[in-house]
């Protein structure tokens, strides 16, 4: 417990004096809501990724691969190509060029100037505004469940704590703040979760050893994953099989494209200067993305042996069923004291710097995606603020009402229904509007509604996962799906995005583009 106090107070202690430098440097709207376009390529590269990797990949996503073994590395290969050099080569440069051009300051508005449209603009807003809270409860779960097993305190309580902690510098030093604190939680993921691998193979008896044993378990998979395809936990799952579907097509594919349509990740791209500085984070966020989610997935995988060879059982099986607690006990059970303490910052920290943007991002969606645009236009900072701040407190609301109502386990199937969502809804317009002179407003708006409404269909009556999880089909249909095997396996992205893009050409082929003058400036450097 001393531990735990000193790493704690060490750790709010400066999130806080760097929340206050966020807050005095704060003056002008873009200022709070891009940290006036001058950030550091490190340090935006730092925040991008702690934004993007948080509790739910160490706590969720790691739990995951303890079930499915090594399959899940190819989700980091995604995060890397995808996550990093697609997305800051292809969307980040024009991303930057046009927000400027346009003077757009969050993703929403972004979309809504480029196409012109008031109610693209209000919608992108609304999506954030309403299923943002899920990831965001998804975050804080992860970080609660390790306390729950650590501080045997009760789960609502360390709920509540945490998302009070989240909500404060955030509240207080808008997005400068958010930056200046990334870099330190960053910092603090890295360097823990080096030593977390390391130590995981000298506990395992070596790399060599280590990957030996985990093959050796196979035979010890149950009966009934085996059934569903699942070939060991050093193997990928058999081709087509249901296990093959669900890990390929929701955990690799839905996540690591899904991170493209990402409103609170894109709008960093609106925070550096030069593209020359975007390039020049390209490095930085790919050895992050490496050192924390690879990592953590082979932990996860690993925990398999560890547990195997001191008591005889797999990790789902150590966990009670519950995949959200495989990692916390791992770690509870084999690491000193001081480990787990430090381990318990790191998850604070990954924790308080996606919520952060989350809360910040659900904030500037209430204000200057709906109400300002809509109704206070011209209004000053400090009123641009203050309601962003009454958004901040409604998604923390939100977010602890889900934390306690959600079922246990949910924490990586919460992080898929999000990214899911917003690929199927955003990518089509965000990618067109870079590119496409042609692109109009109302195929934006078709691909948008029609995304948004495959894919939140598909998750809610025929994607197993979240289907189970919601409840909804159960209380309708007295069905947890209404989809057969392998259907109900299979992403709502795999359905919903291609959906989204072929109405985004057909509608556009057949309609007018925005006005020349808008085109004109969105494009004026590019």
């Amino acid at each position: 417990m001393v531990y735990l106090i000193v790493f704690v107070s060490i750790y709010l202690l400066i999130t806080i004096y760097l929340s206050y430098l966020g807050y005095r440097r704060t003056v002008t709207v873009s200022d709070y809501l891009l940290a006036g376009r001058q950030v550091h390529p490190l340090v935006m590269a730092m925040g991008y990724v702690s934004t993007a990797i948080s509790t739910s990949a160490i706590i969720g996503f790691g739990g995951i691969s303890g079930v499915y073994g090594l399959s899940l590395l190819w989700l980091t290969f995604l995060n890397i190509f995808v996550g990093v050099w697609v997305a800051y080569v292809l969307f980040g440069k024009r991303t930057r060029k046009m927000g400027k051009a346009l003077d757009a300051h969050t993703f929403p508005e972004l979309l809504g100037r480029r196409y012109e449209s008031r109610f693209i603009q209000g919608f992108s807003g609304l999506v954030i505004l309403f299923f943002m809270p899920m990831y965001a409860s998804a975050v804080l779960i992860a970080v609660s469940r390790f306390v729950e097993v650590y501080l045997k305190i009760p789960f609502a309580s360390a709920l509540l704590g945490f998302s009070l902690i989240s909500a404060c510098y955030v509240l207080w030093g808008g997005l400068k703040g958010i930056f200046y604190t990334s870099v330190f939680q960053g910092a603090i993921m890295i360097v823990v979760m080096i030593i977390l691998g390391i130590s995981t193979y000298v506990l395992a008896g070596g790399p060599t050893e280590a990957h030996r044993s985990l093959s050796m378990l196979t035979p010890a998979v149950p009966e009934a994953l085996r059934e569903m395809g699942h070939r060991g936990f050093a193997s990928m799952p058999a081709f087509g099989s249901p296990i093959w579907w669900y890990v390929v097509t929701t955990m690799i594919m839905g996540v690591g494209i899904g991170v493209l349509g990402q409103p609170q990740l894109s709008v960093r791209f609106m925070t550096v200067k030069s593209d020359q500085e975007i390039h020049r984070s390209i490095p930085f966020a790919a050895f992050f993305y490496l050192s924390i989610t690879g990592l953590a997935f082979l932990v996860g995988a690993l925990t398999n042996v560890i547990f195997h060879n001191h008591f005889g059982r797999l990790a789902l099986d150590v966990a009670g069923g519950n995949i959200d607690k495989i990692i916390p006990l791992y770690v509870d059970h084999f690491y000193p004291p001081w480990f787990v303490a430090l381990f318990l910052v790191t998850l604070m920290a990954a924790a308080i710097s996606t919520n952060s943007a989350q809360f910040h991002s659900l904030g500037t969606a209430l204000s200057r995606d709906f109400f300002e645009q809509a109704l206070m236009r011209g209004r000053s900072v400090a009123e641009t603020t203050i309601v962003t701040r009454i958004g901040i407190v409604f998604g923390i609301f939100a977010t602890l009402i889900l934390g306690l109502v959600l079922p246990e386990g949910i924490v990586a199937i919460a992080t898929a229904f999000f990214f899911g969502l917003c690929g199927a809804t955003f990518i089509p317009s965000y990618l067109f509007g870079l590119y496409w002179r042609k692109a109009t407003k109302a195929a934006a708006r078709a691909s948008m509604l029609s995304g948004f409404a495959s894919s939140l269909t598909w998750m809610l009556f025929f994607h197993e996962q979240e289907s189970k999880a919601i409840g909804l089909c159960k209380a309708l249909a007295g069905r947890d799906t209404l989809a057969p095997l392998p259907w109900k396996m299979i992403d709502p992205q795999v359905i919903a995005l291609p959906l989204a893009f072929a109405v985004f050409v057909l509608v556009a082929l057949m309609t007018e583009p925005v006005s020349e003058e808008t085109v004109r400036k969105a494009f004026k450097h590019i």
